[in-house]
C-alpha cells in the first residue's frame, strides 16, 4: 500500500520515526511530507534513510513531476502525526502553501490526522471548530492522549503512541485480511476492574486494556460489529479503538458483568480479556478512611466468575466464548501448568494464557501468548505486537465461531 506520512512542527515529530519504521515494517511504502518546520525537529535524512525515497516540503520542488498533485493522487491513505494546530487551521481552510497541505486537497483516499499539542490549543474554540469541520468533511481525526506534554504540564494533547495510530490507520483501508467476521457480532472486555474500599480507594490490577483493545480493533478489521465493555481504560488507549468499535465504559467487576451479559445477548463470540478482580471488599467506607494507629482490617469477599458463568449460563445459546489468564507461574507449577487446569476449570472455547511480570504482559506494547482449548491443548502460540497477537487469536476463534451450531445443546456445542 502507498502511504503519505505527513509530519507537522511539533516536538511530538519524533515518535513518527517510529510510526514511520512501524508501517514500513509491515510492508508499505511510505512517502514522508513534512512541514518545514518539522525539519526543526527530525531533519530530512532521517527521514529519507528510514522512508528509502526523496523528501519534499515545497510545492516548487519537482516541479516536473508535478508533486504538489502527484504525492497526494497516488496515495492509499494519508496520515499526519504530528498534526499541529496550525496544521489543523491549515486543512480545515482548504490552504495549499506547501507540499503537505497541498496534498491534502488533492486526497482522495481516507485521511487520517493524529493531533498534539498543548492542551489550551486543543480546547481553544479554533481548534475545536476546525476538527468539527475536518471530520464533517471526511477526515478522521483522533482525539490526542492524555498524559505529559513537552514542559512539565500535563493533559490533553499527547500524541498516541505509535502503534495506536498505525492501526486506526490501518482500519481505514483494511489490513488486506479476509473479512472473516463480517456479519458476526462480537463482544470484547478490556483493562482493568476497580473495587472501592472508599470514596478515594480501590483494589485493582496493572492491567493497561492494550490487548484487549487490539482485539477489537481486530475483529473490527475483519469485519465484525464489536461492542469493547472498557474497565478504566485509559482514553490515550481507547483513541485508537474509536474507529468502528462500540465503547461501554465500567469499573467494578460487577459493572463489567452486567455490561458483557447485556451486549452478549445478540453476540456470536464473547471475549473475556479484561482482569476482573477475583475479590472485592465486603464492605465499602461512605467516607475516606483516616489514619488512626490502627490499620483497618479489610474483609473480603469473592466476586462472580464471569468466564464461567458465561459458558454455564450463557446469554445466547451457540456463543464462542474465550477467555484470558495472566500468570506469573510459582512453586506449585509453570505458567502453561496453571493454565492448562484454568482451562479446564472454565470450560471456555478457547483459553489466551500470557506470563506476565518482568516488563512482560501488563502495560507493555508486545505480548506472547499460548492458546488451549478447553482440555488444556494447546492450539497456537503467539507473539509480538499486541495486535499482531490479537490477529493471532482470531485465527484460532474464527474456525470455531464458522462450526458453532445453535441447537439444543449448550455453548459447547460444535457441528462436526
Amino acid at each position: 500500500m502507498r502511504i503519505v506520512l505527513g509530519v507537522a512542527g511539533g516536538i511530538a515529530a519524533y515518535k513518527a520515526v517510529l510510526l514511520l519504521r512501524l508501517l514500513r515494517e509491515q510492508g508499505h511504502a511510505v512517502r514522508v511530507v513534512p512541514t518545514r518546520a518539522s525539519l526543526e525537529f527530525v531533519g530530512r535524512a532521517t527521514w529519507e534513510a528510514l522512508s528509502g525515497e526523496p523528501v519534499t516540503t515545497d510545492v516548487f520542488e519537482d516541479v516536473d513531476q508535478v508533486a504538489h498533485v502527484a504525492v497526494g493522487r497516488s496515495a492509499d491513505l494519508v496520515v499526519v502525526a504530528p498534526a499541529t494546530a496550525d496544521l489543523l487551521a491549515r486543512a480545515a481552510a482548504g490552504r495549499a502553501d506547501d507540499l503537505l497541505t497541498a496534498s491534502l486537497l488533492v486526497a482522495r483516499c481516507p485521511v487520517l490526522l493524529a493531533p498534539a499539542m498543548h492542551t489550551e490549543m486543543w480546547e481553544h474554540p479554533a481548534t475545536v471548530a476546525n476538527v468539527a469541520t475536518l471530520r464533517a468533511r471526511g477526515v478522521h481525526v483522533l482525539e490526542p492522549a492524555v498524559g505529559r506534554l513537552t514542559g512539565a504540564d500535563s493533559g490533553a494533547g499527547r500524541l498516541p503512541e505509535p502503534e495506536e495510530i498505525a492501526a486506526a490507520a490501518l482500519l481505514l483501508v483494511g489490513s488486506g485480511r479476509a473479512p472473516d467476521l463480517a456479519g458476526r457480532r462480537v463482544v470484547v472486555s478490556a483493562g482493568g476492574t476497580r473495587e472501592p474500599l472508599d470514596p478515594v480507594r480501590f483494589l485493582g490490577n496493572r492491567s493497561s486494556g492494550r490487548q484487549g483493545v487490539a482485539l477489537a480493533r481486530a475483529a473490527a478489521d475483519r469485519g465484525a460489529h464489536v461492542t469493547l465493555v472498557a474497565a478504566n481504560v485509559g482514553t490515550e488507549v481507547l483513541a485508537s479503538a474509536s474507529h468502528g468499535v462500540d465503547v461501554v465504559h465500567v469499573e467494578t467487576g460487577e459493572e463489567l458483568r452486567h455490561e458483557v451479559r447485556t451486549a452478549a445477548e445478540d453476540a456470536d463470540v464473547v471475549v473475556m480479556a479484561a482482569a476482573v478482580a477475583d475479590y472485592r471488599p465486603a464492605s465499602v467506607a461512605d467516607a475516606k478512611l483516616k489514619k488512626s494507629g490502627t490499620a483497618p482490617v479489610v474483609t473480603l469477599v469473592e466476586t462472580t466468575d464471569i468466564l464461567r458463568e458465561l459458558v454455564t449460563d450463557p446469554p445466547r445459546r451457540g456463543q464462542v466464548v474465550v477467555g484470558f489468564a495472566a500468570e506469573t507461574g510459582d512453586a506449585g507449577g509453570t505458567v502453561l501448568d496453571h493454565a492448562r487446569a484454568k482451562a479446564r476449570r472454565k470450560g471456555a472455547d478457547l483459553l489466551v494464557v500470557n506470563p506476565v511480570g518482568g516488563g512482560r504482559g501488563f502495560g507493555a506494547t508486545t505480548n506472547e501468548v499460548t492458546v488451549l482449548d478447553r482440555a488444556g491443548d494447546v492450539v497456537t502460540t503467539a507473539a509480538g505486537t499486541k495486535d499482531e497477537v490479537a490477529h493471532a487469536v482470531w485465527d484460532a476463534v474464527v474456525p470455531s465461531v464458522d462450526g458453532r451450531a445453535e441447537g439444543p445443546g449448550d455453548a459447547a456445542t460444535l457441528r462436526v
